[in-house]
């Protein structure tokens, strides 16, 4: 039995949940692959898979054998690679974690580019507002805003993106247009309470620095209910450009306060600690990195 054949059968047995779509996946019969499995196990001495009413699932022993396995696989693509230069594309799976609303504004439009370049990739993207656990959930590359927690993670910053007081021209036309921090007061705010508090603080040009506490009577946990609350010409919100980018280039969503700016937000790129991060994560955060830089 070919051991690298074998860790490749049993990963994506671990990845698709099921020996038939591993099957379908690596142009095989079912019957080989859960003879493949089978030979894996007897080789180890220990049992890597289990039915579940769910379908299958890896055992304790056989999750640590796939984050090993995968690891080691990872770094056999990164010898090839070296090897053969970098006129190859990318190759394999790619699984990476995103914002929900940043993902589907600026990754999954700019994705048929990307894989143009490396016809041989394939990737998967964890569209979700909460931290993942990278290591656990498999994830090879995670985008993150914002200030990092204490992590296990290696770091490294794509980008700084503006962040501004916005609102849609239906809303100013029915409360007025604040022209000033402490016109804010007088003003219904949305406030998404991932990165804001009801204290948002200004400075200008000249140093002054003004704090508004906001009034708002809405609270959300998540881009998309910012969005959608500020574009039902709801209020005020203090967001990113990422956030509104089509809206502010069409003026749908409009800047105030001319004068007067926030603190920006980094865009991160995570790696998970303790393994090599491989060549597709890291050509997805260059090509991140360059996407954004150009606009």
């Amino acid at each position: 039995m070919d051991r690298f054949q074998a860790m490749t059968t049993f990963i994506r047995v671990v990845d698709t949940g099921s020996f038939s779509a591993a099957a379908r996946q690596t142009n095989v019969g079912q019957p080989a692959v859960s003879k493949a499995i089978a030979q894996l196990e007897d080789q180890l001495g220990v049992r890597l898979i289990t039915r579940t009413t769910r379908g299958l699932s890896p055992t304790e022993a056989g999750q640590r054998f796939y984050e090993h396995a995968r690891r080691a696989l990872e770094e056999a693509e990164e010898a090839e690679l070296a090897a053969r230069g970098a006129g190859r594309g990318l190759t394999g799976r790619l699984r990476i974690s995103a914002a929900t609303t940043f993902a589907r504004l600026h990754i999954v439009p700019r994705l048929p580019g990307f894989l143009a370049e490396h016809a041989e990739l394939e990737m998967e993207i964890i569209m979700d507002d909460r931290v993942v656990d990278m290591v656990e959930e498999g994830i090879d590359v995670a985008l993150r805003m914002g200030s990092l927690p204490d992590s296990t993670a290696t770091a490294r910053k794509l980008a700084t993106g503006r962040r501004s007081l916005v609102a849609t021209p239906a809303y100013l036309d029915r409360a007025g247009v604040p022209t000033s921090p402490a016109d804010i007061a007088g003003h219904q705010a949305v406030v998404y309470t991932r990165y804001d508090t009801h204290n948002w603080t200004f400075r200008n040009a000249a140093g002054g620095e003004a704090s508004v506490n906001v009034g708002g009577r809405l609270r959300v946990t998540a881009a998309e209910g910012l969005r959608a609350a500020v574009l039902a010409d709801f209020g005020l919100a203090v967001a990113s450009d990422w956030m509104f980018a089509p809206e502010l280039a069409d003026g749908r969503v409009v800047r105030l306060l001319d004068g007067w700016s926030l603190p920006p937000i980094d865009l991160w790129a995570l790696f998970p600690t303790g393994r090599l991060a491989s060549a597709k994560a890291r050509g997805f955060a260059d090509f991140m990195a360059a996407a954004l830089r150009e606009g």
